[in-house]
């Protein structure tokens, strides 16, 4: 304790009235001409007394301040305070401000320079023993409040009670509360820099949340999870890697199913009900839309105020780490979907955080979206970026997430996205690109591959920017994959079509291939194909009854065929009739119907023969892997190519019939003479369909056809799709 003098009056009125912005300086114990005397505030407190051991030191209420008490208190030894209210209640608690700093010179250096890569170890709300004794630790970024306080119902809610330690430059408040533990409600209560008190704001490193519509952050102690996924982690790299089958399954967890009066399924039951079923049907990953906590559910996770918090609509953290460690010993890869775009304008979350444009840009040409009504991070602060880039890493470190799906990537990459002329502010050289957030994202990128080996990094980029999967070393944006939206709006453009007309956009499917390797390609069929009247996969289809749903198998096909891995929105794989609803349950009694079952195990042959096919996957991002056969029979729109994987292993062949008319002793071109076993037909039987085909395999003959050494007559059913695989 240094020495001191008593507070004057002055001071100690702005500790009552909420104003002091220096607490310590105040409050807490501090030596006075050799003796320790302590200064306490509680406005409920008619007496106040510190206690060592059994032994009560009154302190004196000061004159003209209530709820202020102070004086002597001998010795060197932890004490306690021990007050009473106007009825007579008596009550015990732990002085905060007798406390020293949490936060050690490492993280007040980092945090100040804006490079802790952990930021969530540093900040949010965190249990621990301090001193000796327990609670929890909180700390902020606010480096623009006049006067930050911690409040909750342990204090009524009441921002003078319990103001923090603002530490030095870094902008960073911090404050122990003894007694706080798990499952305890809070806010901060922050008093910007012209004086006025803002709206209670929730933690942005805060672990929990309440339950929406409630929007207080939760006390959540993360650490001490035990894993038993230790065979995954050795093996992911090899899962994710570019040569891997990879085939994920879409999923908003809170529609997947439903329970009992329309009950969202919990992570507990999820790591049992979605993981065995994912496995069955063959798929290799899960993705999960954002689970980060959001508060409107319309917003399917997409507008997250909790960045640091998965959302407690299915359970506590530890309980989806549960999720997480299911599916990795089911042998299913984790990606989250992740939002580092932008955030919604919620009292509550992170706008005006500290009366001022802290996590967004001031200027709404720069920090405000049109489209979605929220507000846009300022990349270029490094607090900022600091705060992303770290979030990224918790949720592969803390959950063990295998990768990170980043959401509307377009949209971060320029400045005019979806702007007109005079709504957007160009960059310092002119133009459109956004230099700040492609930083971010290459920062991002280049921290968690470094920090995580084995992850996977996604983008969801609907432009032709340049190398998006491309190395950051190679002036890439570093990503390991890019959803390939041109080959999905050119392939549901084309497969929409009459069967009569689709000879005249016969291009619409063969031009895919021109650019398919330019990048390292996920081909998705995501939710965002099946909401806001766009109807469902079933619904696209042309004809009527079984002619649907054969065009439907024959797209999966062709899909499951064609080079790049794959992701399905949960629903499709068994063709659901109507348009996805987030607030109800997939409609899983229509899957049980002959028609759906047969596109349902459909899907699950094709996830099968495509993860033991390694011609159908290794090469799925090197042109090398891939061969035109037949691309120019319009007429009959009938398209035919080639897989292959590495040296000795065996080949692919896939015809696809996008018309209702039998292709009967088709001649095609194979590359080798010999038995092709009909590895799969979308007309079987089981499927839907009516077993037209090739019994099984064809027998190539030594007769060269479309540029092969070999050749055979093959039957490609009406609309359908054939897989040969050589033996």
């Amino acid at each position: 304790m240094a020495q001191h003098l008593l507070s004057p009056l002055d001071d100690l009125r702005r500790v009552a009235d909420g104003t002091c912005d220096d607490p310590f300086s105040i409050l807490g114990p501090h030596e006075i001409g050799g003796t320790r005397h302590v200064t306490a505030f509680d406005p409920n407190a008619d007496t106040m007394a510190a206690v060592i051991g059994t032994t009560e030191h009154p302190l004196e209420p000061v004159r003209d301040v209530p709820g202020i008490f102070r004086g002597p208190v001998p010795g060197h030894d932890p004490y306690g305070l021990r007050a009473t209210g106007p009825d007579g209640t008596r009550w015990d608690m732990e002085d905060p401000y007798r406390f020293g700093p949490v936060l050690g010179e490492i993280d007040e250096y980092l945090l100040g320079e804006g490079t802790h890569r952990r930021l969530w170890q540093a900040l949010g709300a965190h249990v621990r023993h301090h001193q000796d004794v327990y609670g929890t630790q909180f700390a902020v970024w606010a480096p623009n409040a006049r006067r930050v306080s911690v409040v909750g119902p342990f204090n009524a809610w009441d921002g003078r009670r319990h103001p923090m330690r603002r530490r030095g430059a870094t902008g960073v408040w911090e404050l122990f509360l003894p007694g706080i533990g798990e499952g305890t409600s809070y806010k901060y209560e922050i008093v910007g820099h012209h004086g006025e008190v803002l709206p209670l704001k929730a933690d942005p490193v805060g672990f929990g949340s309440e339950h929406p519509p409630k929007n207080a952050s939760v006390v959540r102690d993360i650490a001490g999870y035990g894993w038993h996924d230790g065979e995954w982690m050795k093996t992911r790299a090899e899962r994710n890697a570019r040569s891997a089958p990879i085939s994920i399954y879409e999923v908003h967890l809170g529609s997947w199913t439903r329970k009992a009066e329309n009950r969202r399924i919990s992570y507990v039951e999820a790591a049992e009900e979605l993981v065995a079923y994912v496995r069955d049907m063959g798929f290799t990953h899960i993705e999960l839309m954002p689970i980060s906590e959001y508060p409107f559910d319309g917003s399917w996770g997409y507008q997250p105020v909790g960045l640091f918090a998965p959302t407690v609509r299915h359970g506590p953290p530890h309980e989806f780490r549960d999720l997480v460690d299911a599916a990795h010993r089911a042998g299913l890869g984790m990606i989250l979907d992740w939002v580092p775009g932008h955030f919604p304008v919620d009292a509550h979350g992170l706008g005006q955080f500290d009366g001022t444009a802290l996590y967004e840009h001031a200027d709404p040409r720069e920090g405000f979206h049109q489209d979605w009504n929220t507000l846009i991070y300022n990349f270029g602060r490094r607090e900022v970026m600091n705060f992303l880039t770290s979030n990224a890493l918790y949720w592969l470190e803390e959950y063990h997430a295998d990768g990170l799906r980043v959401d509307a990537v377009a949209s971060m990459l320029y400045r005019d996205y979806s702007r007109k002329d005079g709504e957007w502010v160009p960059n310092k050289d002119g133009g459109r690109e956004n230099y700040e957030s492609i930083a971010l994202l290459r920062e991002m990128n280049t921290l968690t591959y470094g920090e995580c080996p084995g992850i996977m990094t996604v983008a969801e980029e609907s432009t032709s920017y340049p190398k998006v999967s491309r190395p950051v070393h190679e002036d890439g944006l570093g990503f390991g994959y890019k959803w390939n939206m041109g080959w999905m709006n050119d392939s549901l453009e084309y497969v929409k079509k009459d069967p009569l007309y689709r000879k005249h956009h016969h291009n619409q499917l063969t031009f895919g291939i021109s650019y398919a390797f330019s990048e390292n390609f996920i081909l998705p069929i995501s939710h965002d194909e099946v909401v806001h009247g766009k109807g469902s996969m079933l619904a696209r289809m042309p004809g009527q009854g079984a002619e649907r749903f054969a065009n439907l198998r024959a797209f999966y096909g062709f899909m499951w065929g064609h080079p790049g891995k794959k992701l399905l929105f949960m629903g499709q794989e068994f063709a659901q009739a109507h348009e996805w609803n987030f607030e109800t349950s997939l409609d899983w009694e229509m899957a049980k119907r002959p028609e759906h079952a047969g596109i349902q195990a459909l899907v699950r042959d094709l996830n099968h023969l495509y993860r033991e096919t390694p011609a159908l996957h290794v090469r799925d991002c090197d042109p090398e892997g891939f061969q035109w056969i037949e691309a120019d029979d319009a007429d009959r729109s009938v398209f035919a190519w080639l897989r292959r994987g590495n040296a000795g292993d065996k080949e692919a062949v896939i015809l696809v019939n996008f018309t209702p008319v039998e292709q009967s002793a088709y001649r095609i071109g194979l590359p080798y003479a010999g038995r092709w076993r009909e590895a799969l037909n979308t007309d079987a039987a089981r499927y839907g369909g009516r077993d037209r085909g090739n019994m099984g395999a064809v027998e190539a003959r030594p007769e060269p056809s479309h540029g092969q050494a070999a050749s055979a007559d093959v039957v490609i059913p009406p609309l359908s799709a054939v897989f040969l695989v050589q033996e």
